[in-house]
């Protein structure tokens, strides 16, 4: 296995394991739902829910659960091409989109597990201004995601065509 495929492959898997672990840990300790149990005190808390849409509430109605779940199939498609076309010395892109797909694989699980949705449980904020709740597959995609654009913002192709314009 390439150097990349290797840094993609075991972010990918730490990311769905404690992902999956964490939500299944969640479901079996923070009954019942939407009780808060503070962890950090009121600023990170412990909040078990069920989130039927995707980020920040998004929803395709009754159409959900199978349109973010086709959705997901897809992004992960065009996340292993991506990583097929990295450089193969370019272990951080490599490692940025393992932690999305890592988080798109997490939540699709539960997405494919069961009708409720995907279990969220960490809650950051202050008194009642709260952050929405996410899980460790979110953490993932968000990392992995700003990973993907610092790696654009310093690719040597994007930084030649910068030097012709200047």
């Amino acid at each position: 296995m390439t150097k990349k495929g290797s840094w993609f492959w075991s972010l990918c898997g730490v990311v769905v394991v404690a992902d999956v672990v964490t939500k299944r840990v969640a479901e079996q300790a923070l009954q019942p739902m939407h009780v808060p149990h503070e962890i950090v005190g009121d600023v990170v808390r412990f909040t078990l829910t069920y989130n039927p849409g995707a980020a920040f509430s998004m929803s395709l109605g009754e159409y959900s659960r199978w349109g973010f779940a086709i959705m997901a199939a897809v992004v992960l498609v065009v996340l292993i091409r991506s990583l097929k076309s990295t450089d193969h010395d370019d272990i951080w892109q490599a490692a940025a989109l393992g932690l999305v797909s890592g988080g798109a694989i997490g939540n699709l699980v539960d997405r494919l597990r069961h009708a409720h949705g995907v279990v969220d449980f960490i809650d950051v904020g202050l008194g009642d201004w709260r952050f929405w709740t996410f899980n460790v597959a979110d953490m993932g995609v968000t990392i992995g995601a700003i990973m993907l654009i610092i790696a654009m913002l310093r690719s040597p192709a994007r930084a030649s065509s910068t030097e012709k314009v200047l």
